[in-house]
């Protein structure tokens, strides 16, 4: 794998992918959206080529004035992710058409390879422990977006030709998570002095370092995986209220959190997972704890609180 082609690549997974192809004197072409604020994320490099384009725009980029001897495409944009509009279907069905279109540039620019980034939302409400062969049957517009995008994606890279790899991706964090996720609300509520408020939080979950992520995905794209769905997620799962007292812990003595009581005969469904697969396929276990993980976290967020502050 010599070049590559990335879409959302100032998400935490996007970045994360392009700083292990960099590490990796891996060539990569950054579709990057119009007018954004995060370009200043992006490494330095001259392996690094921009192509500035929104998400919807992907089928009018002028494919005459671009090489086309990339390997691998990796498509990790998608619209409408707020939460007021992950369940909204019209808003929600845009995003397989730019999935669609994301294959036909894939094509057109040369890729043997689609990689496509999918979410535990395509399950739905599930009790087992997840694996690539758990049925879907996904609830909300998005995870039914998701999942539709990987059929009608995976049915176009067959007719034109290429591996369709769709990293099913789980709960992963770091420093560059979005705004509003439950670790981000915790630090902050401890960076102020607050008591962050909790569920009981007694389901099991499965957290993964970005770093982690951004590794499973390079390998995808450098391996020769087989097509088909590989969880992107943890190698060990736990108890959800443990992962919330490490980064208290990990905060320090000033941080406070509170748990709701637990409510008797209600079973609070969790997220549990199995990575055998993408394991077997890349030959990496991730290895970044999440003690190890969240303390970069907390150190990144109380910078970024000091620059907000002074600014």
């Amino acid at each position: 794998m010599k070049k590559v082609i990335v879409t959302g690549p100032t998400s935490m997974i996007g970045l994360a992918t392009i700083k292990e192809c960099i590490k990796n004197n891996v060539g990569v072409l950054a579709i990057v959206r119009e007018n954004t604020l995060r370009l200043d994320r992006l490494p330095k490099s001259d392996l690094i080529k921009i192509v500035y384009c929104n998400i919807d725009k992907l089928d009018t980029i002028d494919t005459k004035v671009l090489d086309t001897d990339y390997d691998v495409f990796y498509h990790f944009a998608w619209g409408h992710t707020v939460k007021a509009e992950r369940d909204n279907p019209l808003m929600q069905e845009q995003n397989v058409r730019y999935t669609l279109d994301a294959v036909k540039l894939a094509s057109a620019l040369g890729c043997k390879k689609f990689i496509g980034a999918g979410s535990q939302a395509e399950y739905g409400i599930c009790e087992e422990v997840r694996t690539e062969e758990t049925p879907e049957n996904p609830v909300i517009s998005y995870g039914i977006s998701k999942y539709f995008a990987k059929m009608l994606s995976r049915r176009m890279c067959e007719q034109l030709g290429m591996v369709h790899v769709w990293g099913r991706i789980f709960s992963v964090y770091g420093p560059h998570d979005n705004e509003g996720t439950m670790l981000n609300y915790g630090i902050d509520c401890f960076i102020n002095g607050e008591t962050a408020k909790f569920s009981s939080a007694t389901q099991m979950w499965n957290y993964l370092y970005e770093d982690d992520a951004g590794s499973m995905f390079y390998l995808l794209g450098e391996k020769n995986v087989e097509s088909g769905v590989y969880c992107v997620a943890g190698k060990d799962s736990d108890v959800l209220r443990k992962y919330i007292e490490c980064m208290r812990d990990e905060f320090g003595l000033d941080a406070k959190c509170e748990f709701a009581p637990i409510t008797p005969n209600v079973k609070n469904l969790g997220l549990e997972v199995k990575i055998d697969k993408i394991v077997s396929a890349t030959g990496f276990l991730p290895k970044v704890s999440f003690n190890e993980g969240i303390k970069k976290m907390i150190e990144f967020r109380k910078i970024l609180v000091k620059k907000y502050t002074r600014g």
